[in-house]
């Protein structure tokens, strides 16, 4: 079995990395921009991590790539990473895995394109711990304002920037995939700053670019740190559950992927 995993950054997937052994693939010399990917063997699947970088535009590119098709067509797809809690029931580190994901702008009438996740894929994750959710919103920038948040809580349960691109190329390359997020701040919490302005036209963090926000707001100092303390948790939370679930789904093996199949 061939597992893909997404993370838009290195931080997300860090505790998962360090735990399970994952090793860096080389480049694909005849790809243009290879996505960093990393792979490692768990239960007897082949797991490929691609790192997608954050937002709509980097990951949309990243996962052409990942899923370009090859003899060895990958069999599932886990759009993964921390997303921002829309609703005040959810705490930081806890793991939700999503029904649909829509995207839209937030600001706009229009509430935006949907799509579904794998059913099989999903109530397996509620079976692995997840807390099964109804929608992901995969916003085009960072959502850090408290008033954002609660109007899209009216109809989605998680905010992130990946997630939407992530399961439009797996459907449209026929492979089943769902949407998993940790919550890494709380839907009444405020961001320090605009977040957005951190990150390269990759998608990377630019240390220098947080510094230079930081330099701007120094009150900031002391939100940052305890952002930064709770993403750690998230991450950890889902690498802990990423454990669970992959196993799972090497275990259930050709069971699981009649069930997947049969809602292609």
């Amino acid at each position: 079995m061939r597992i893909l995993v997404t993370f838009a950054i290195e931080n997300e997937f860090e505790p998962w990395r360090d735990r399970r052994g994952f090793r860096p693939v080389p480049p694909d010399p005849t790809q243009i921009a290879a996505p960093e990917s990393y792979a490692a063997e768990i239960a007897g699947a082949q797991v490929t991590v691609v790192l997608t970088g954050a937002g709509p535009r980097p990951s949309a590119a990243a996962i052409s790539l990942a899923l370009q098709p090859t003899p060895e067509t990958m069999d599932f797809c886990i759009s993964s990473g921390l997303a921002g809690a829309l609703k005040p029931s959810y705490r930081i580190g806890q793991v939700l895995a999503a029904r649909e994901v829509r995207s839209g702008d937030i600001d706009a009438a229009d509430p935006g394109a949907l799509l579904q996740s794998s059913e099989a894929l999903y109530s397996f994750a509620a079976e692995c711990g997840a807390t099964p959710v109804e929608r992901f919103h995969t916003a085009g920038r960072v959502i850090g304002k408290a008033i954002e948040k609660k109007h899209l809580g009216a109809g989605a349960d998680a905010v992130d920037m990946e997630s939407f691109v992530i399961l439009a190329e797996a459907s449209r390359r026929g492979v089943p995939a769902i949407a998993v997020r940790a919550i890494s701040d709380l839907a009444d919490e405020e961001l320090p700053f605009d977040m957005t302005g951190v990150f390269t036209e990759e998608g990377r963090i630019s240390m220098p670019l947080v510094l230079a926000q930081v330099a701007k707001h120094p009150q900031s100092i002391g939100a940052v740190m305890k952002l930064g303390q709770s993403a750690k948790a998230a991450a950890t939370e889902l690498a802990s559950f990423l454990d669970r679930y992959v196993e799972k789904l090497a275990a259930a093996g050709t069971g699981l992927e009649g069930r997947a199949a049969s809602q292609r």
